[in-house]
């Protein structure tokens, strides 16, 4: 039996707080007394405490988009993960291709963000994927193999258990390609074959590997119809509450 699908909404550097805190009301209406789907939002950290108020009880996941590996310190626009934990947040993304890509961030810094994260109770959304020019040489497991050793160091398999994984394709972030769904469900199936090796099969069968690379509702079905596909990490498309919806409603359909 199928899980059920995992669908988180990162709005990146989107929405407003008055926007995000409507946005967050009308999710929580438009899903009241539905349960096929899991659903989360990622809001940027001045809205998480509102958006977390307006989201209390209702089932819907909230995630911080960043969080820092230290505890507190000289980190001048950081923030911890025991601040992440005060605003309410269940989940925190790490190792998203825009940190890595963007800001430099190392599997090493990446690793010891996941530790501080599972620290206080933070479930990780752990993405990984290749860029362009190692898909076309070849080297997309490589790349995908490596990632998991490095960034899962010293990570036990109960801890395992609450991670998500997120495989996002850097080649299709934002650019609106997408990988082909079959070519998302052989990375995926790679993914979890290594988790087994690492963790066994029955921690790996339980751990949610969503798709992270322009989903939008336009393919969404297609995506989520693919056995190893357990969900989606949307970008772009949910910063918009009827496109989001209609993402939802594809992973209620399967």
């Amino acid at each position: 039996m199928r899980k059920k699908p995992l669908i988180i909404g990162n709005w990146k550097m989107n929405l407003t707080l008055k926007e995000g805190v409507a946005f967050a009301q009308s999710l929580r209406d438009s899903l009241s007394g539905k349960n096929e789907v899991l659903c989360g939002i990622c809001p940027s950290f001045v809205s998480l405490r509102d958006i977390g108020k307006v989201l209390e009880g209702s089932g819907i996941y909230m995630a911080a988009q960043n969080v820092h590996s230290s505890e507190n310190g000289a980190y001048t626009g950081e923030v911890s993960a025991p601040m992440v934990k005060e605003t309410g947040c269940t989940h925190v993304l790490i190792g998203h291709s825009e940190r890595r890509n963007i800001f430099g961030e190392t599997d090493a810094f990446i690793n010891a963000k996941i530790k501080a994260a599972l620290s206080v109770g933070l479930k990780p959304i752990l993405c990984i994927g290749e860029k362009l020019n190692e898909r076309e040489d070849g080297r997309t497991e490589y790349v995908i193999k490596n990632q998991l050793k490095d960034d899962l160091q010293g990570i036990r398999a109960d801890e395992m258990k609450e991670f998500t994984i997120a495989y996002e394709p850097v080649w299709a972030i934002g650019t609106g390609k997408t990988a082909l769904p079959e070519q998302a469900n052989e990375v995926h199936s790679f993914i979890r074959s290594i988790l087994a090796e690492k963790y066994g099969k029955y921690i790996a069968g339980n751990v949610y590997i969503q798709y992270g690379g322009s989903a939008k509702p336009e393919n969404a079905y297609e995506l989520l119809a693919q056995p190893e596909i357990d969900g989606l990490l949307v970008g772009g498309a949910s910063i918009k509450l009827e496109s989001f919806l209609h993402i939802i409603e594809a992973a209620s359909n399967p």
